[in-house]
């Protein structure tokens, strides 16, 4: 009996009060998801669990909250609003345990929704752009369907899984999301030199998506030998490959890889990665190991934040009580960074929100979540320079960022600050 069946046909085995894992970043199942919304009628109380995912998100519209529940392990913009307004939660936890939720049952699959490459001569299909947790949720859940799409690279690594382990197979013909970083603004641009600056030849690098990364990976032509071990990358990363500066020699486990959980980016990083065995695409919950980061040499971990208090507290997945991301891997390559061999963990933000909010503040907002402690801080990087609070007391902390901090800003938190030192 064939695997193969339409959409329509595959999601009927999803039932009310069944836990559903959706494919994750770029390889969001979405016509999976579009046949299991029609079914919305039918069914109550289906929880959807889920990383950030590219894409429109239909289960979480206002109108199906009695059939479906958002509970996110990291917060994207097509579930923030339903999130926020109780139709969903946020799980908060580090990228790295992500995959344990799964395979220790704390979180058990009923189904899980993929979108794999198409099978090759020995039967395997491959995650493609997204490894991360999703081999997990592939091996733990009681029933598996797989869109089959030609547009989904093929990668190296531990995203293939075999026909046999897939219960339905659906063929599409989807594009994959693409991802267009920003062009940097001036701000952006000066930010990208200071952390380049920190950056040294034969480092380890891990760094998002973004302007801010871009900026830095456009700062690094002159660099030489440098490393990926990352959750994720996107097209700068391939450029500097391509110009040779990026070639993994230095690098102690994976020589001469880069070594990602997943990818987002355009078609160009998507056919990069198509088949390239110096590309390894790796579960989550070994790349983002704070015992394997820290065995590669100068590892330099480049993260952002929403807000940084005067005592190094970094607030990166909420507005307060407002959820905006996730935890995702910051602490786990924070602390990596900071335990190898001349690593360097850099925080890097904007001194100010666009409407010209300080970002460096007295105290972090009611209900703000940590999500890297003042113990872990070592380097932050705004657009006015670098502080160093690594050995460094609170007093001392509080002076440093108060230096980087917009000159708008200065005299509020230099009142702040005395009046909170006393110096």
């Amino acid at each position: 009996m064939s695997k193969y069946k339409t959409a329509e046909e595959a999601v009927k085995v999803i039932k009310s009060g069944d836990r559903v894992y959706v494919h994750g970043i770029s390889a969001n199942p979405v016509q999976l998801l579009n046949a299991m919304v029609d079914r919305h009628s039918e069914l109550k109380n289906v929880e959807l669990i889920h990383l950030h995912t590219e894409g429109p998100a239909p289960y979480a519209d206002e109108k199906y909250r009695d059939s479906f529940f958002v509970n996110a392990m990291f917060v994207g913009a097509n579930v923030r609003k339903a999130v926020n307004e109780g139709r969903g939660d946020y799980i908060p936890i580090f990228l790295s345990e992500t995959p344990r939720l799964f395979r220790n049952g704390i979180l058990p699959l009923d189904v899980a929704l993929v979108n794999v490459s198409p099978p090759d001569m020995h039967g395997y299909c491959s995650l493609g752009v997204s490894v991360d947790n999703a081999a997990a949720a592939v091996q733990s859940a009681k029933h598996v369907i797989a869109q089959v799409n030609p547009h989904m690279p093929r990668t190296h690594g531990d995203g293939l899984v075999h026909v046999d382990q897939i219960d339905s197979l659906v063929k599409v013909d989807d594009p994959l999301p693409e991802q267009f970083a920003p062009e940097p603004d001036d701000a952006e641009l000066q930010i990208g030199k200071y952390c380049a600056s920190l950056i040294e030849d034969g480092a380890t690098m891990q760094m998002g998506i973004g302007a801010i990364p871009n900026a830095v990976l456009a700062s690094l032509t002159n660099h030489k030998n440098l490393g990926v071990h990352t959750e994720m990358f996107s097209d700068g990363v391939i450029e500097l490959v391509e110009k040779g500066i990026i070639n993994g020699l230095n690098k102690k486990i994976h020589p001469g890889k880069v070594v990602s959980g997943f990818v987002m980016g355009t078609r160009k990083t998507y056919d990069y990665i198509d088949d390239n065995p110096s590309v390894a695409m790796l579960d989550i919950g070994y790349i983002n190991d704070t015992a394997v980061i820290r065995r590669n040499p100068k590892v330099t971990a480049i993260n952002s934040a929403v807000e940084i208090d005067i005592t190094g507290q970094v607030c990166a997945d909420s507005i307060g009580t407002y959820h905006y991301s996730g935890v995702g891997g910051q602490m786990d390559f924070i602390r990596g960074a900071a335990l190898s061999e001349g690593g360097k963990p850099i925080i890097a933000l904007p001194s100010t929100t666009r409407k010209g909010i300080s970002r460096i503040v007295p105290f972090l907002k009611q209900g703000a979540g940590v999500v890297t402690t003042r113990a872990h801080v070592h380097y932050i990087v705004t657009e006015f320079g670098i502080a160093n609070l690594y050995g460094k007391n609170l007093s001392q902390r509080a002076k440093a960022l108060v230096e980087i901090a917009h000159p708008d800003h200065r005299e509020e938190l230099d009142k702040a600050v005395f009046e909170r030192f006393g110096k």
